[in-house]
């Protein structure tokens, strides 16, 4: 649903256990960043156990807008926000540092005041690009956050922003994320196979998968528990960019030789960490059970776009 079939949204009557005992209102979500990729898949799965949920693009909503948005959030009572939107282009943030700063940082925590005013929690998505990579093991929540790149910065910003700004926040971090409704590091890959050219793919930086369809219903599990803070969600196990596009053309039937390279061989304006790897283990506590192997998402991908 868009933002403007919810005009004079009420909240639904019906309760859930807040984790403490005592009942609450079903939550009744609204999705900022609605139109990009993750915001898409979660739109999907929200809609049918919430079918009143506010679906909101980036047009509808603009979070670096703080009265624009807290009329919205007034308009349409919302009980929780999930923020989706973000400027994603990692090296371009570099020629853009003020503005990914405004989006990301500022806009971010503009978001959350205004949440806090109107008495809506805040689910914030974030990512692993606040971490230097000089980790041996992967990464746990109270980490030291050191971004190398400008994103990277600006998301740090966003978190602390949305800290500072409402004490019933959540914020997820997740890790290579990618999925059916956008381009990402896969989609590149099958998309540079398929036109029949060689991947150029690094071997030197490590991390954990994120498919938009696990993490949406991460952050939907997440909806109903008391959790706050920081949690991270990545899908399980750690692999190398170079394994996980030898993994993506495999499981897409794709002979295709891929061209293992270094780092500074591409010269990108943006750094990444070499390991970013995410710690999961207070997710999966929360939710009884471990985030699925990336093995297994990356098939479900594959096979979902090649459905269509």
């Amino acid at each position: 649903m868009r933002i403007e079939a919810l005009r004079g949204a009420a909240l639904s009557g019906k309760a859930i256990d807040a984790g403490d005992g005592a009942p609450r209102a079903a939550a009744l979500p609204m999705i900022v960043g609605a139109g990009g990729m993750l915001g898409r898949h979660l739109a999907e799965i929200l809609i049918p156990d919430h079918p009143d949920t506010v679906c909101a693009t980036r047009d509808e909503i603009d979070i670096t807008d703080y009265f624009g948005t807290r009329w919205n959030l007034e308009r349409l009572e919302p009980t929780v926000v999930i923020n989706c939107a973000a400027l994603t282009d990692v090296d371009g943030c570099e020629a853009r540092a003020e503005e990914a700063n405004r989006v990301n940082g500022e806009g971010a925590g503009l978001l959350s005041r205004a949440c806090r005013e109107v008495g809506a929690r805040i689910i914030h998505v974030s990512t692993d690009f606040v971490f230097d990579g000089a980790s041996e093991r992967p990464y746990r929540e109270d980490d030291a956050a050191r971004p190398l790149s400008a994103y990277g910065r600006s998301k740090l910003l966003g978190e602390r922003r949305v800290a500072e700004e409402n004490p019933d926040h959540l914020i997820v971090r997740c890790s290579w994320l990618y999925g059916p409704y956008g381009r990402s590091f896969v989609s590149a890959i099958l998309e540079a196979a398929r036109a029949g050219r060689t991947p150029r793919v690094v071997t030197d930086q490590h991390g954990t998968p994120t498919y938009t369809a696990d993490l949406g219903w991460a952050i939907r599990r997440l909806l109903d528990m008391p959790a706050r803070g920081v949690i991270h969600f990545a899908n399980a196990g750690v692999c190398s960019r170079l394994e996980l596009a030898r993994e993506a053309l495999r499981a897409a039937g794709l002979a295709v030789p891929v061209e293992p390279i270094r780092s500074d061989e591409l010269s990108r304006p943006a750094r990444r960490p070499a390991y970013s790897a995410l710690d999961t283990a207070r997710y999966a506590a929360l939710a009884g059970e471990p985030p699925r192997p990336w093995q297994e998402t990356l098939a479900d991908y594959v096979a979902a776009t090649a459905a269509g």
